[in-house]
């Protein structure tokens, strides 16, 4: 879509105000409104201004003129404001015309270019199963002298034995019982619905929907895959449309990994392949899960810098509150056909050449989406590139439950790192492969790894609340 088509798209369907939107370091989205009338062709020549030092990690305060540059293509008509509003996403500018080293979707788009330029492919697909939660009351502080969470949902397990104004109808999720039962243990059939009704309405071909492994709501949605930058455009706007229809509905959902202790978390499995044109460039008849020589490579690069690559696809303290054992969590860094256990799967039930794909299962939603597949690109290319074989490296493959094997035999697989911390040290000795093309600057990674350091500090020096059950008394 041109720049004239979204003003004559303004004009028919008697848009009033415009939102500009961009994506900060963290995977937020911020947004600065102007009005239908004074927006023109030279908008989306010259951008819209906005002060980079008021967003966390940008810039300082001495340098904070920043622009934002409207992409013509990612534009929507927003489905839940009073006033018609088409947003339109947007790349960030230096006020000199230069692309903003630290733009995450500018990071996205070198990711690509460097593809086309290493000659492997013309372009890589990703799909990413975002998970999340669907509450029904959520409160939470953390404060000088006191510090609490509490969530609640109507169909959680807790909830069995509640007094609901005389009329407990049962029918609540079991702790691990959720994985698609229908109505009325499902209670959120019509929601789910709702959500990708606004989700087509809005561009996204959605393929399904259904309730998640967990009590209290878990949920997921699964949109059509597409190239990096687009991809991680459409998880932005996911996000947005499932936030505010449950919030539309009087609930609210979210994207955190692990908002529940004792059930599972929620995650965000990546599919991803390369293509050349239109031909898959993943798919081998006949060879281990039909993958070829190249997807092997690439799950090698991934299983190499996985690492170092989670700092990104799980960068927050509480990602790894679901990276432990026991909840279906890919903490082996392994790969295997159809195999849940392993971090790297590859699916094979139903599947096309074309649709022959690797899954990254280890990231979660706290990821900034542009970074993430950013650097899963760049991890695999690397092990293209390095031919690195995961079978030598003995990533695998294992055809078997892992967290049913003896110690014996799991003492030679690695596991993903424990806290953010150990990820951020990993990031901190293992970002060559990042840097290859200038896709990510070392100035970025470094702002980076300081930003989510301070992140760690922040929780790590605060009281926990289990503290008071396990010390109080001492």
């Amino acid at each position: 879509m041109s720049a004239q088509q979204v003003l004559k798209m303004i004009q028919e369907q008697q848009i009033e105000w415009v939102d500009f939107r961009f994506v900060d370091l963290s995977g937020r989205s911020h947004h600065i409104t102007l009005p239908a009338k004074e927006v023109d062709e030279e908008t989306f020549v010259n951008g819209v201004a906005f002060d980079g030092s008021s967003i966390p990690g940008f810039r300082g305060i001495e340098e904070s003129d920043m622009v934002m540059m409207p992409d013509h293509g990612s534009v929507f008509v927003d489905p839940f404001t009073a006033h018609p509003t088409l947003n339109v996403l947007c790349d960030i500018y230096t006020p000199e015309g230069e692309r903003y080293e630290r733009d995450p979707r500018s990071i996205a788009a070198r990711a690509e270019k460097y593809l086309q330029d290493s000659g492997v492919g013309t372009h890589a697909n990703f799909a990413p199963e975002s998970e999340f939660f669907i509450f029904d009351d959520v409160r939470f502080e953390s404060g000088m002298n006191r510090s609490f969470y509490s969530v609640n949902s109507d169909e959680a397990s807790w909830n069995s034995g509640r007094d609901e104004d005389g009329a407990n109808l049962g029918f609540k999720v079991p702790v691990k019982g959720g994985y698609v039962p229908v109505a009325p243990t499902d209670k959120g059939q019509d929601l789910r619905s709702e959500m990708c009704r606004l989700l087509e309405e809005v561009g996204l071909r959605v393929e399904r929907h259904h309730h998640e492994v967990a009590t209290a709501g878990q949920a997921e949605i699964n949109f059509r895959f597409d190239t990096l930058v687009k991809t991680a455009d459409n998880l932005m706007v996911y996000k947005y449309i499932v936030q505010n229809t449950a919030q539309k509905y009087g609930k609210t959902a979210t994207f955190m990994p692990k908002p529940l202790f004792g059930d599972n978390g929620s995650g965000m499995h990546v599919h991803q392949s390369i293509f050349n044109g239109d031909t898959p460039l993943f798919y081998e008849k006949g060879a281990y899960a039909n993958l070829s020589e190249m997807a092997l490579h690439y799950i090698g690069g991934i299983l190499y810098h996985a690492p170092a690559l989670i700092a990104f696809t799980n960068p927050s303290t509480n990602s790894f509150k679901r990276l432990v054992p026991g909840y279906e969590a890919p903490v082996n860094l392994v790969y295997s056909k159809g195999n849940r256990s392993a971090a790297v799967r590859i699916p094979v039930a139903a599947v096309t050449p074309k649709g022959c794909r690797i899954e990254f299962r280890t990231p979660d939603s706290t990821a900034n989406p542009y970074l993430a597949f950013s650097a899963m690109l760049m991890a695999g290319l690397d092990g293209i590139k390095r031919k690195i074989d995961p079978t030598k490296e003995g990533y695998g493959p294992f055809d078997k439950n892992i967290y049913e094997l003896s110690d014996e035999e799991k003492k030679n697989i690695r596991s993903v790192p424990g806290s953010l911390e150990e990820a951020l040290d990993a990031l901190e000795a293992d970002c060559g492969f990042l840097t290859e093309g200038g896709v990510f600057t070392e100035s970025f990674i470094k702002n980076f790894i300081e930003f989510k350091r301070n992140e760690a500090r922040s929780v790590s020096t605060r009281v926990h609340p289990h503290e008071y059950s396990l010390y109080f008394d001492l």
